[in-house]
């Protein structure tokens, strides 16, 4: 996952690179947010309810850590990748125990296949359109034989959900069950929100 001068940035580093204090106003974002008591682990709960205790989990764009971290304390192995170094320190600062790392998810290369990859915070929105196909296809090929892929991400932000899918199933992703809320309600034409619950394409 090194760096390299070839790859093309992320909406998300293009959006620091014109404000260099965005990252740090999102991390403050939420530690406010969990400072007032307020809910900001749903996603994380619906991981846990797919899993046995000690899953492996791939935190993708991970940003500051609330779902890896707590995932961690329900007793879960986490890995957490994000682009943004300034939302990796304040991960290892806030959630110490998973391991926190620095990389871009279109050149993902960790050890090992995961259970959950859950990819929340409207992440596939900030990726380069270029790379989004690469990046489904990490999240398939990281993924074990009976894991499952969880991606949230609301409309109108540049990437149709019609579109999303069909690049999921080209990337070797078949949906299991589509929601328009990390709260389990269901998905409908209408819905102004997606998370889609993935497995690996079996293999003919």
């Amino acid at each position: 996952m090194d760096a390299s001068s070839k790859r093309t940035p992320s909406g998300w580093e293009e959006l620091v690179a014109a404000d260099p204090a965005h990252s740090s106003w999102y991390v403050q974002r939420f530690r406010d947010l969990a400072a007032k008591g307020e809910d900001i682990v749903g996603e994380a709960r619906l991981i846990d309810a797919l899993l046995g205790r000690g899953g492996r989990v791939l935190d993708a764009g991970c940003g500051p850590g609330r779902v890896g971290g707590y995932l961690h304390s329900a007793g879960h192995v986490v890995t957490g990748v994000d682009v943004d170094p300034v939302l990796i320190e304040a991960a290892r600062a806030d959630y110490p125990g998973p391991t926190w790392l620095v990389g871009d998810l279109a050149e993902l290369d960790v050890p090992g296949d995961f259970d959950a990859i859950v990819c929340a915070g409207n992440v596939v929105t900030f990726l380069a359109p270029s790379t989004r196909s690469a990046v489904l296809t990490n999240f398939a090929r990281h993924l074990a034989p009976t894991g499952r892929a969880v991606i949230g991400f609301g409309a109108d932000r540049g990437y149709e959900f019609t579109e999303f899918l069909a690049d999921a199933e080209s990337a070797g992703l078949t949906p299991d069950l589509l929601l328009s809320t990390w709260d389990l309600r269901p998905f409908t034409d209408g819905s102004d929100f997606l998370v889609a619950v993935l497995s690996r394409t079996p293999e003919a």
